[in-house]
């Protein structure tokens, strides 16, 4: 069995009010060396594939076709073997 570890996040060009509000709540509480703050998705895909291979190729057109919105975010996985 396979796993995929998905993180999806907002492209850097693209405005993230969310993770200024969480900027600016951490320096209300003293936390005032957080120079930037982005907020995202965490994702954990257990897959039956047993290729490698073929199971990059089935999350990446995972995140294209519904995990991520390619126009507005970038994602990032990596692969790997769980015990059953």
């Amino acid at each position: 069995m396979l796993e995929a570890r998905i993180h999806v996040t907002l492209k850097k060009s693209v405005l993230d009010p969310q993770g200024d509000t969480v900027k600016s709540g951490l320096a209300s509480l003293g936390f005032t060396s957080v120079e930037d703050c982005r907020i995202g998705k965490f994702m954990v895909v257990k897959l039956s594939e047993t290729d490698p291979t073929k199971a990059k190729a089935q999350v990446d057109e995972m995140c294209r076709k519904l995990l991520a919105n390619p126009v507005i975010e970038d994602y990032v996985f990596q692969i790997s073997e769980v015990a059953g």
